[in-house]
């Protein structure tokens, strides 16, 4: 072999070694959950990405890469709180694979030795829920509020932050549960839907104010017909 073909094979070949490792390192891939453990907080998840593998004959064929498992998912959280969204099968996430072995964390947390010396593995995969393909994605994004919503658009909680107003759309009704409520500011209602009355109330009712029946004071109002002894009078008198 003459010198000059020596030095052209070289480079050829130190980059076929060199994608060769690369090819062992993993970094993140999108993938379609198979399951969720709510318990464990993990999800199986198969990859929706397919790797090059040559076959036995020599040549080269896509297959599917293995079912990655025990997945830990991340919900955001920070100071006690966390948004956690309810995670179904077919749900389509991003998996990224920590660069050394999770195993001993995510068994105790804290700060823990490596149970292995493995590096960018596929056993090492946190699942972020969101990613959309095309085939999947949701429609109608507002690009002027924030919105916590449901993938037909239908069901949402929106921050507006330039008009400084918090929408809530909920077509199958609100509930709050609390021992009390506290509203600063003017409550309007109106009753919609063919709804009989806009507002219907259990219990005792208590004011420090008066309360305005169309135009007639509670605490004002002046009756008509008074009789005397024990008879009844008439209606309260309009405007009073």
């Amino acid at each position: 072999m003459l010198q000059s073909e020596r030095l052209n094979s070289f480079p050829e070949a130190l980059l076929a070694a060199l994608d060769g490792r690369q090819a062992q390192i993993w970094t993140a891939l999108p993938c379609i959950i198979q399951s969720f453990n709510a318990d464990a907080l993990t999800v199986v998840a198969q990859p929706a990405i397919k790797a090059q593998v040559r076959s036995p004959n020599g040549t080269m064929q896509w297959v599917s890469l293995p079912l990655l498992l025990d997945c830990p998912v991340v919900f955001p959280r920070g100071g006690g709180c966390t948004l956690t969204f309810p995670i179904a099968d077919g749900d389509e996430c991003l998996i990224i694979f920590a660069s050394r072995c999770i195993d001993a964390w995510w068994t105790a947390g804290g700060v823990q030795v490596q149970s292995e010396l493995r590096m960018h593995d596929l056993s090492d995969g946190f699942a972020i829920p969101g990613p959309f393909s095309q085939a999947t994605k949701i429609s109608n994004i507002s690009t002027t509020t924030a919105q916590l919503r449901s993938n037909d658009g239908s069901t949402y909680v929106e921050l507006n932050p330039s008009g400084k107003v918090v929408n809530v759309v909920a077509p199958g009704g609100m509930t709050i549960t609390a021992p009390t409520v506290t509203i600063t500011g003017v409550i309007n209602v109106e009753n919609q839907q063919g709804a009989a009355a806009a507002s219907t109330m259990s219990g005792t009712m208590k004011t420090t104010g008066d309360v305005i029946a169309g135009t007639v004071s509670l605490q004002n109002h002046l009756t008509s017909e008074v009789l005397s002894g024990g008879g009844t009078s008439g209606p309260p008198v309009p405007g009073t």
